[in-house]
C-alpha cells in the first residue's frame, strides 16, 4: 500500500482525501517509481472540480520526479535507480505509482529533483508556446497574462531570452516585482490599469505579435485588442471561466487575427516530439536562462491547503508536493 490523495466526487478542496491505495507491479510498458517531489498545477483543479470530468475515484496530478525502483519486462532503455520526471501521466498525487514507460525523462545530473517536478508540465507548456504554436522572434512583442505564476514566470525568462519584449499581467504590485524580475519588461496591474490601454501605449499603438492567455473568459476579448494585425492568440487555459461562443468574423475585423487553443498532451503526444521539448527546457535550464522558482511547498497530505491557495491566486512561481 502506499498514501494518495484521491477524489471519489467533484467539488472543492475538501474533496481531497489522503488514503492508502494499492500499487502492483509494473507489467509491460510500465515503470514502478517513487516520488520524490509533486508538481501542482491549475489543471489539477479543473479536473478536482469537474470542469475537466474524469473516471472517478482518480488520484489528480500529472507531473512529478523521483526514482524508478522496478521496470515492467519489455522496458529496455531504463532501469532501477534512474532518476526521470514526467508532465502529462495522470495519478501524480501519491508517494508511489505505475507509470507509461514512455513518458519518463531521464533527468539531468544537475537538475534537483524539487526543480524538476516544478518545471515539467509548466516548462514543456512554456516549449511550445514560445517555440511552437508562435516561434518567438528577438524584436517580437509578447503579452503574458498572469506573468507571475509558473508558467508565467518561465516564459518571461525564455521569451526575454530569446529576444522578446516582454509584458506581463499580474495582480498586485508585489507580483509585478517578481516578473520583472524575471525577464518581465511592463507589469501591467490589471486590477487597476486597463491592460489594454496600456499595451497600446508601450506598444505605440502597434500591440504585440502574440498573446499567452491562461485567463479565459475575463481576459479573452482583451487579448484579441492587445494584438497587431495577423497576430497570434495562444489561449492555453481558462482560469477565469470559458470563453462563450463568438463570431470568427471577429478575428477578420480585428485584423486578420490567428487563434489556436493549444494543449500540451497534443504536442508532446509523440515519445521524438516529448524528448526533443524536453531537451529544449533542460538547455536554457542548464545554462541559466531560465531558473525555476519554487514559491510554495507542501505536504503531500495538505493538498487540500495548496489547491485553496492556488485557487485564491495566493502563490507566485511553482507550488509543490512533497510525499
Amino acid at each position: 500500500m502506499t498514501k494518495a490523495i484521491r477524489i471519489h466526487a467533484f467539488g472543492g478542496p475538501d474533496a481531497l482525501t489522503y488514503e492508502d491505495v494499492a500499487v502492483g507491479e509494473p507489467g509491460p510498458g510500465q515503470v514502478l517509481i517513487k516520488h520524490t517531489a509533486i508538481g501542482l498545477n491549475f489543471i489539477d483543479v479543473y479536473q478536482r472540480s469537474g470542469l475537466y470530468p474524469l473516471p472517478l475515484p482518480a488520484i489528480l496530478g500529472s507531473e512529478a520526479a523521483g526514482v524508478i525502483e522496478a521496470v515492467g519486462p519489455d522496458v529496455t532503455d531504463l532501469k532501477a535507480g534512474d532518476r526521470v520526471a514526467y508532465a502529462t501521466a495522470l495519478g501524480a498525487y501519491c508517494e508511489r505509482r505505475l507509470a507509461p514507460a514512455a513518458l519518463m525523462l531521464l533527468l539531468p545530473s544537475s537538475t534537483p529533483d524539487a526543480a524538476a517536478a516544478a518545471m515539467m508540465l509548466k516548462g514543456l507548456t512554456a516549449q511550445y508556446l514560445l517555440r511552437r504554436t508562435y516561434r518567438v522572434q528577438k524584436g517580437d512583442t509578447i503579452l503574458i497574462h498572469a506573468a507571475a505564476g509558473g508558467v508565467g514566470l518561465i516564459v518571461c525568462q525564455w521569451a526575454k531570452h530569446l529576444g522578446a519584449k516582454v509584458i506581463g499581467t499580474v495582480g498586485s504590485e508585489a507580483k509585478a516585482e517578481i516578473a520583472k524580475a524575471h525577464g518581465c519588461d511592463h507589469a501591467i496591474l490589471y486590477k487597476t490599469e486597463d491592460f489594454v490601454a496600456r499595451v497600446k501605449e508601450l506598444t505605440d499603438g502597434q500591440g504585440c505579435n502574440v498573446v499567452y492567455d491562461s485567463v479565459g473568459l475575463t481576459t479573452f476579448n482583451g487579448s484579441l485588442d492587445c494584438l497587431k494585425p495577423l497576430g497570434t492568440l495562444a489561449l492555453f487555459g481558462q482560469s477565469s471561466g470559458k470563453v462563450p461562443p463568438f463570431d470568427p468574423g471577429l478575428l477578420a475585423a480585428k485584423g486578420s487575427l490567428f487563434l489556436t487553443r493549444p494543449s500540451l498532451f497534443t504536442y508532446s503526444a509523440k515519445r521524438a516530439d516529448l524528448v526533443a521539448m524536453a531537451q529544449d527546457l533542460f538547455d536554457v535550464v542548464e545554462q541559466g536562462a531560465v531558473n525555476i522558482e519554487i514559491g510554495h511547498t507542501y505536504a503531500l497530505k495538505d493538498a487540500a491547503h495548496a489547491h485553496a491557495d492556488l485557487e485564491s491566486r495566493e502563490t507566485t512561481g511553482a507550488s509543490i508536493l512533497l510525499p
